[in-house]
């Protein structure tokens, strides 16, 4: 049966009554072509982002010393501990709790001879000849305290702000609030000085409750730092790209029915990275196009300092290549811990750490780069100046030592103090916290205004809490 039309349409009708819909027939394609854009180039959670205020560094390099290097053998040389070698914690001084128990243990005076350097008089010990050379550029910080008494609690806290595992790093709180300047290479970047498993493994440098995407990447710490980079002759880039985009389509298939998994996204962007890379990193991680000279300031050159010295020098070809995040990890397996045998434990570690941060220091600065790298050494906590099993040293959380250099930070100083013993940080004392902000303001970035929602509630890198310690930054 045919239909039946009462008052039929004239051209000039339809297109008068018609033209209205010509703009959603543009409108549609736009919407498409915009959806089908997105498709293609969906957002990069490690996009360079804008900080909350004018930077003083672009890079941070943490060179992390774990086990809790002495500071008072080290860089806070207390006359009285002399004094009073062998005698019991004077009553005035506030007894403190301690890993292994042993308040009670005679006080132990250092062996180790101070000296005076720089323009500021810094107190460097004989350990650290090295460093000594760097006194104007470094800002010594002596009144540093946290909460965790143990390895676990200390690493945990002086990497996330928490004793309790399971909050992201601050490398990753880097990376998600600023980016990458480099896409081509991570954002965060972990190295060990030997195989050993630092304490927590992980999660010292994991992403916590954030996107897996944010967390870091551990190098190796031989000669080939990214293994298996090289794209095999036979595969070639073309075919490597076929295989990965085909790897795209499968994981990303099952992604989209899995969007809580944040692992398989960071997986996918990992493999899209590993594939950049194998076009930028085999450059960056190249130490042979450095000069002998170059290679014998770090030490890289000697057997003690060789595998510490490469790490330091890969770490400044790193930053200037736009990584935000470095941090190297000296005597991982909580080498530095000393509640035995002190002397012998740090002058060994001492003697492998030393020129290779002396010469990274030199090297940042004679590059132009030590302006925007904040450089950090430190460990989890330093030790007691009571002695433990005859000649070492307990944990002290109570007051320790922090170095700081570059980005802006007024060397040649130090700051705040411990009592006359170096047990408690007394004056300007500043929580893990405090460090954290500090850390962080440097990078242009306000913890405060930092914010990550995670189940409805918004965390911060420094659990609402430490100020910025605004006296270290050049006026």
């Amino acid at each position: 049966m045919s239909a039946h039309i009462e008052h039929p349409l004239t051209r000039r009708d339809a297109l008068l009554k018609g033209g209205a819909g010509f703009g959603g027939v543009a409108l549609s394609w736009l919407l498409g072509n915009d959806a089908r854009a997105a498709e293609a180039k969906p957002v990069d959670p490690l996009a360079a982002k804008t900080p909350h205020h004018k930077a003083q560094a672009k890079s941070v390099i943490f060179l992390f010393m774990e086990g809790g290097p002495s500071h008072i053998d080290l860089f806070d040389p207390k006359p009285l501990l002399n004094k009073l070698h062998g005698q019991k914690l004077p009553a005035s001084f506030k007894p403190v709790i301690l890993a292994m128990g042993e308040n009670d243990a005679p006080l132990a005076g250092c062996k180790r001879t101070f000296a005076q350097h720089g323009k500021g008089g810094l107190w460097f010990s004989d350990w650290v000849p090295h460093m000594a050379t760097c006194a104007d550029d470094l800002a010594v910080v002596r009144s540093c305290w946290m909460n965790g008494i143990n390895h676990s609690g200390g690493v945990c806290q002086m990497n996330t702000g928490s004793i309790l595992a399971g909050r992201p790093s601050l490398g990753s709180w880097v990376s998600y609030g600023l980016g990458t300047e480099n896409t081509n290479l991570p954002a965060f970047v972990v190295m060990q000085d030997n195989p050993t498993s630092v304490v927590n493994g992980p999660r010292n440098w994991g992403a916590g409750f954030m996107p897996a995407v944010y967390q870091g990447t551990r190098l190796g710490a031989g000669k080939e730092p990214i293994p298996n980079l090289h794209t095999p002759t036979a595969v070639g880039d073309e075919r490597q790209r076929q295989k990965l985009d085909y790897l795209a389509k499968l994981n990303q298939k099952h992604a989209e029915a899995r969007p809580e998994q944040t692992e398989l996204d960071a997986r996918i962007r990992a493999y899209e990275l590993a594939f950049r890379m194998q076009a930028e990193a085999p450059e960056a991680v190249d130490l042979a196009k450095e000069t002998p000279e170059t290679l014998a300031l770090y030490g890289a050159d000697q057997k003690e300092t060789e595998t510490f010295g490469r790490q330091c020098l890969l770490a400044r070809r790193l930053v200037e290549r736009g990584v935000r995040f470095v941090q190297l990890y000296h005597g991982a397996g909580s080498k530095w811990d000393s509640h035995s045998n002190l002397d012998k434990n740090h002058s060994a570690l001492c003697k492998s750490m030393d020129k290779p941060v002396a010469g990274l220091l030199a090297d940042l600065k004679r590059k132009g780069l030590l302006d925007s790298t904040l450089v950090v050494w430190g460990g989890e906590f330093g030790r007691t100046p009571m002695s433990e099993q005859g000649n070492g040293r307990d944990h002290n959380p109570y007051g320790f030592t922090m170095l700081m250099a570059g980005a802006g930070v007024k060397g040649g100083r130090a700051y705040g103090t411990t009592d006359e013993l170096g047990l408690h940080a007394v004056e300007d004392r500043l929580h893990v916290h405090d460090l954290h902000a500090t850390w962080l303001n440097l990078m242009g970035v306000d913890h405060m205004k930092l914010i990550y929602k995670h189940k409805g509630r918004p965390e911060r890198p420094t659990l609402n809490e430490g100020e910025p310690f605004t006296r270290l930054v050049m006026g």
